[in-house]
């Protein structure tokens, strides 16, 4: 059985960008469930200003969020659903 977990420190400064090839980060940090381990955003540091177009919560530092069901892949980029962000 394969294992589909990503280390953290993988995650970490890596590009985030749309399925359709728009660039929206990097990843700065990440929030999840401290029980399960579940991811449940990925926090944005050097947004584009093509996030500010999108409706995202932000934090109280007004770094924007990405929710986990966004997510399609993690690999070279994380890929994200924009469909998913509206």
């Amino acid at each position: 059985m394969q294992n589909n977990k990503n280390l953290f420190s993988s995650v970490l400064g890596k590009m985030i960008v749309t399925k359709e090839g728009k660039r929206l980060g990097f990843v700065k940090d990440i929030t999840f469930e401290t029980k399960s381990g579940e991811l449940i955003n990925l926090i944005v540091k050097d947004s584009t200003p093509y996030i500010k177009n999108l409706n995202l919560e932000k934090t109280d530092t007004r770094d924007f969020l990405i929710p986990h069901s966004a997510i399609i892949a993690i690999g070279d980029f994380v890929v994200v659903s924009e469909e998913d962000l509206i």
